[in-house]
């Protein structure tokens, strides 16, 4: 861990836990290692302030790539699937073991990031999630989105989840705003809750560079990572000196393979420096468990870490809610209970990757086949599950109610023994 990470470290026994309980958690992880459902993992837990798990498990990289050794251009559609493409010859070939610094791709978790910004900007005076994307982007009016407002676009009600940005915009931000603008409405905004994958976050990207002035990566890190010291964990678009030419610290990402001498094959996401460094608002950050679970740790102490404040109280209240309920997210096939950003465990009997021994005000976020990040305001525990095998339903959404439950099922509170 960094000498100057913002969580200091503590042991588990610091937290509310049953250790022999929680022992279940890495026993999962082990189960799935040696069943080769994913070459490696990253968790992390946080309590109070205090960091108390950070471990990688398994492989970060395997040792040579899977498959036939050609690289092409990364080809990625609305929601979010990459197709792929193989590392060139002479790249890596030893195996690189996930450390606790190793950085993830961590697909939509990237949209806390973005939510966060935003809260910030509305604590200014610089936006209000009752603004039509219109006030900020004019030119969004098109095709009858002018009435469109922010909430409805960060609560995934936005009626254009299908709209897409194609890859050779996006290091032109200028092309990328064009784009958005011309989305084609699908169906009457705020008529349906319908995950919007990408396309929403592109749209509110573009709103943070007009508020702004900045590069929409640029002002997440600015406002929101620098002053929580978090700028060497979390990454909206990597550095060079971070890229895998020049560094190992970045994890490649499998999905699985048809051949069962080798199971997992390599995703374009891990030879394409246009994905790696365009930070794609909705999917494209990099980051580390301990640095999502820290993120976590402001919005439960209230937006302060490490003694800085970001956000006060009632701005976190107000971003921090239930605001479509029960009503069924389409695209899930379930309700998600969303907040401006994170989305709670609600009272429905299942619910994604949050545990559904979750009580009903845990919030959180996944990364599509590979993770989620929860925050318990009951404990003031924020855990983070990481792996680098983007892994189809069932088995990923069984596993990812098993690896929260085994946390959950863990926890103990003086009300638990009333």
């Amino acid at each position: 861990m960094p000498i100057d990470f913002p969580l200091s470290s503590a042991p588990l026994s610091k937290a509310p836990l049953d250790l022999a309980a929680f022992g279940q958690l890495e026993a999962l992880i082990q189960t799935h290692l040696a069943e080769g459902r994913y070459p490696g993992c990253q968790v992390a837990l946080a309590y109070k302030g205090h960091l108390l798990l950070d471990k990688g498990y398994g492989d970060a990289r395997l040792a040579e790539p899977m498959g036939s050794e050609t690289q092409g251009d990364i080809q990625v559609n609305t929601q979010g699937n990459a197709t792929a493409q193989l590392a060139p010859p002479g790249s890596q070939t030893a195996a690189v073991p996930a450390q606790s610094d190793t950085l993830w791709a961590l697909y939509s978790n990237t949209k806390i990031m973005v939510a966060t910004t935003l809260w910030k900007l509305m604590e200014q005076g610089k936006l209000r999630f009752s603004d039509k994307v219109a006030d900020h982007l004019p030119e969004f009016a098109a095709h009858g989105k002018g009435h469109i407002t922010l909430f409805q676009v960060i609560t995934h009600q936005g009626g254009f989840p299908n709209a897409d940005v194609p890859p050779e915009l996006w290091l032109d931000h200028a092309q990328v705003r064009a784009a958005v603008a011309d989305f084609p409405l699908e169906w009457p905004a705020g008529s349906r809750v319908h995950y919007h994958s990408l396309s929403a976050h592109w749209v509110l990207a573009m709103v943070i560079e007009a508020i702004t002035g900045q590069d929409f990566r640029e002002a997440v890190n600015e406002r929101v990572l620098v002053p929580l010291g978090l700028d060497q964990d979390l990454f909206v678009g990597l550095p060079d000196r971070l890229l895998p030419a020049h560094s190992n610290r970045m994890a490649y990402l499998y999905e699985p393979s048809p051949n069962k001498a080798h199971p997992h094959q390599l995703r374009s996401e891990s030879t394409s420096t246009l994905w790696q460094q365009a930070g794609v608002p909705g999917g494209g950050a990099y980051g580390t468990a301990r640095g999502m679970v820290a993120l976590y740790q402001m919005m439960l102490q209230g937006g302060t870490l490490n003694g800085v404040r970001l956000l006060s109280p009632r701005t976190l209240a107000y971003a921090l809610r239930n605001y479509t309920e029960e009503r069924v997210d389409e695209f899930m096939g379930l309700p998600m209970h969303r907040g401006l950003g994170p989305h709670f465990r609600g009272e429905s009997i299942a619910i994604r990757g949050l545990g559904s021994l979750a009580p009903a005000n845990v919030y959180g976020h996944g990364g599509v086949g590979t993770s989620y990040v929860w925050a318990d305001p009951n404990t003031g525990i924020s855990f983070a599950y990481i792996s680098n095998s983007r892994v189809p339903d069932p088995w990923h959404s069984i596993r990812l109610d098993q690896i929260s439950n085994a946390v959950h099922a863990a926890i103990r509170t003086p009300s638990d023994s009333a």
